[in-house]
C-alpha cells in the first residue's frame, strides 16, 4: 500500500464539517519519491496498540495524504466521500477504521452458528478485489477465515464453502455478490460498514443496478466510505443516496494526467501502428503496457509482438482468472516486458514501474485516457505516454487535448515503416500445403492467411505475422470519424472492420473487457 504515489504540492482538503485538522501537514517525499505526511503517523491514530504493531510489522509508519485525512473521520464513524485516484494509499484508508471498529466491538456470541457478516467492500474488477483481501491479510491474523473474495472467474462453491464459516468481511465485485443475493445464498442484513471504491468506474461498467439492489438489502443505518477517482454531477447524484452528511476528502487533481508523464502523439497509418510500437520496443528502454480498444485486438498485438522476438503477455476479461493472474504477475516480475490489456481488465493494474503506457488505440473518453496513462509516472519516477493516431483520428486527439487542458507533443511515424501484413487472401494456386494454413479463432473480418514455414517475419506478403511492403489500407482495428457509432474502414468483405458503440454509466454491464 505504501507504493502510493502523488503529486508532492497537491492540496489536501476536508469538509467543513470536520476540524480534525486545522493546519495542512506538510508532505514529505522519500528518496524513491513515495509522498507521505511528515508530521503524521500511524501511531497518533486513536487505534488499538495491536493494530499500531500489526502496521509497524507490516511497514508502515507514515501515512499518505489520503489516509492522514480519511482515517481519523472514518474512525469516528463518519461517512466518507473521497475523490482519489488508484495509488494514493486509499485502500489502508478505509481498512485500518474497518479493522478497528470490528476488533474492537465483538459482536455477541452465535453458539456454534456462523457468525455475521460485518464489513462489505465492493470494487469493480477480481484483481482489485484480490489485491484489497491481500492487504487485509497483512494486517489481520487469521485473515484467511475471516474475510471472503466474492468474484466471477472463480470457484462458486469454494466462495460459498467460505461464506459458511462466517467472515466478518466480503470483498466482492457486484455482479456474484448479486447473484448469491437472489439465490439467498448470502445474508448482508448485518453490515455494519460498507465502502465503494473506484465508485466512477463501476458505473462505466454498468454495475450500478447491481449495485442499488446490493445496497437495498444493506442496514439503514451503517458507516458507508464512497472512493472515486472523478466526481462529476452524474456520481454525485447517485452517492448522495448512498452516504449521510459525509466527510468530503479531495485529493490531487484527478482529471487530468500527472505532469510526470510526457505526453506523445505518432500520427501513423492502421497498418504500420505494430511496426511503430515494434520500433519503440528496440529504440527505447524499460516496460511497456500497451491498450488495445478490443479483447480480439489484444490477443493479436501480443501473439504478433511475440513472433517479433518480445517478451509480451495480455489481460482481458475472456481470459481464465489463473490466466490474468499469471500475466500480471509475469509483467510484475520482469518476465514479460509487455503487457497488452483492454480498459476494464487494466483496472486491475497496480505496477509502479512501468516506462511506458501506449494507446494503441484510441480510448472511447478522456476518463479512460487519464485511467491509462496513470499507470505510468508513479512512486515519483518518470513515464512515457504515447498515442497512436490515425489520419481520419486527429480531430478526436485534438478534443482530448481541448477536455483535459494537455498538450501533446505531435510527431509523425518514419513513412518507410514495414506494413502489416492482415488481410492477404490465401492462393490455393501456389501448391502450398493446406495443413500448414494457420488455424485460429477470430472475430471480425480478418480473412485466414496461409503461412510460409520458417519465413523471417519481416518478409513481404509472406507470413500472417509479419508486414509486407506494399500499400494496404489493413482492414480492421481503426475507425473513421464517428467514434461513437461504428465508421470502422470496410474491410475485405465490404463491412466496418471497427464499431464504437457509445457508452452509458447506467448501461448494461460491459462483460468481459
Amino acid at each position: 500500500m505504501n507504493s502510493a504515489i502523488l503529486e508532492p504540492q497537491t492540496e489536501v482538503q476536508n469538509h467543513d464539517q470536520t476540524n480534525n485538522f486545522q493546519a495542512e501537514p506538510a508532505i514529505l517525499v522519500t528518496p524513491t519519491g513515495l509522498p507521505l505526511v511528515a508530521d503524521v503517523h500511524f501511531n497518533d491514530f486513536n487505534i488499538s496498540d495491536s493494530l499500531k504493531n500489526r502496521l509497524a510489522n507490516a511497514g508502515f509508519t507514515l501515512p499518505t495524504p489520503v489516509q492522514a485525512k480519511a482515517i481519523p473521520p472514518a474512525l469516528e464513524g463518519a461517512d466518507i466521500l473521497a475523490t482519489a485516484s488508484t495509488g494514493t494509499g486509499k485502500t489502508l484508508s478505509f481498512l485500518i477504521p474497518m479493522i478497528e471498529r470490528m476488533d474492537a466491538n465483538s459482536v455477541p456470541s452465535t453458539k456454534g452458528k456462523r457468525g455475521p457478516i460485518r464489513a462489505l467492500i465492493l470494487l469493480p474488477t477480481r484483481e482489485l478485489a484480490m489485491q484489497v483481501l491481500e492487504a487485509y491479510g497483512k494486517l489481520v491474523p487469521n485473515a484467511k477465515n475471516d474475510a471472503v473474495l466474492v468474484c466471477g472467474g472463480l470457484s462458486e462453491n469454494n466462495q460459498l464453502d467460505q461464506l459458511d464459516r462466517g467472515p466478518r468481511l466480503v470483498v466482492a465485485t457486484p455482479g456474484r455478490l448479486e447473484d448469491f443475493l437472489r439465490r439467498r445464498s448470502v445474508n448482508i442484513n448485518s453490515v455494519e460498514m460498507l465502502v465503494l471504491d473506484e465508485v466512477d468506474r463501476m458505473l462505466d461498467m454498468g454495475f450500478l443496478p447491481a449495485i442499488r439492489r446490493i445496497v437495498g438489502a444493506l442496514p439503514k443505518t451503517r458507516q458507508t466510505m464512497c472512493y472515486s477517482a472523478t466526481l462529476d454531477a452524474n456520481i454525485r447524484e447517485i452517492v448522495k443516496d448512498y452516504v449521510s452528511k459525509p466527510v468530503r476528502i479531495e485529493i490531487g487533481t484527478t482529471s487530468k494526467p500527472s505532469d510526470r508523464v510526457e505526453l506523445r502523439v505518432f500520427t501513423v497509418m492502421q497498418d504500420q501502428k505494430l511496426g511503430l510500437l515494434d520500433q519503440m520496443l528496440r529504440e527505447e528502454e524499460g516496460t511497456f503496457l500497451v491498450f488495445s480498444r478490443t479483447k480480439h485486438g489484444a490477443d493479436r498485438i501480443s501473439k504478433k509482438l511475440e513472433k517479433l522476438g518480445h517478451d509480451a503477455d495480455v489481460i482481458h476479461g475472456d481470459r481464465s482468472q489463473s490466466q490474468r493472474t499469471a500475466a500480471l504477475k509475469g509483467f510484475q516480475n520482469g518476465k514479460h516486458r509487455v503487457l497488452v490489456a483492454t480498459d476494464v481488465a487494466a483496472r486491475g493494474i497496480d505496477v509502479n514501474d512501468i516506462a511506458h503506457v501506449v494507446n494503441y488505440d484510441l480510448p472511447n473518453a478522456s476518463d479512460d485516457f487519464v485511467h491509462r496513462i496513470g499507470r505510468t509516472g508513479r512512486a515519483g519516477k518518470k513515464g512515457v505516454a504515447t498515442t497512436f493516431v490515425m489520419p481520419q483520428e486527429k480531430s478526436d486527439a485534438r478534443k482530448l487535448e481541448r477536455e483535459l487542458k494537455i498538450k501533446f507533443e505531435w510527431r509523425e511515424a518514419d513513412k518507410n515503416l514495414e506494413k502489416e501484413l492482415r488481410n492477404q487472401p490465401v492462393d490455393t494456386n501456389k501448391g502450398q500445403d493446406l495443413m500448414q494454413m494457420e488455424t485460429r479463432s477470430w472475430k471480425g473480418n480478418d480473412p485466414v492467411t496461409a503461412m510460409t514455414p520458417n519465413a523471417s517475419p519481416y518478409k513481404a506478403a509472406a507470413n500472417n505475422g509479419g508486414f509486407r511492403n506494399r500499400g494496404s489500407n489493413g482492414g480492421g482495428g481503426g475507425f473513421a470519424g464517428n467514434r461513437n457509432g461504428g465508421g470502422g474502414r470496410p474491410g475485405a468483405n465490404g463491412r466496418s472492420n471497427s464499431s464504437r458503440p457509445g457508452s452509458s454509466r447506467s448501461g448494461p454491464a460491459r462483460r468481459g473487457q
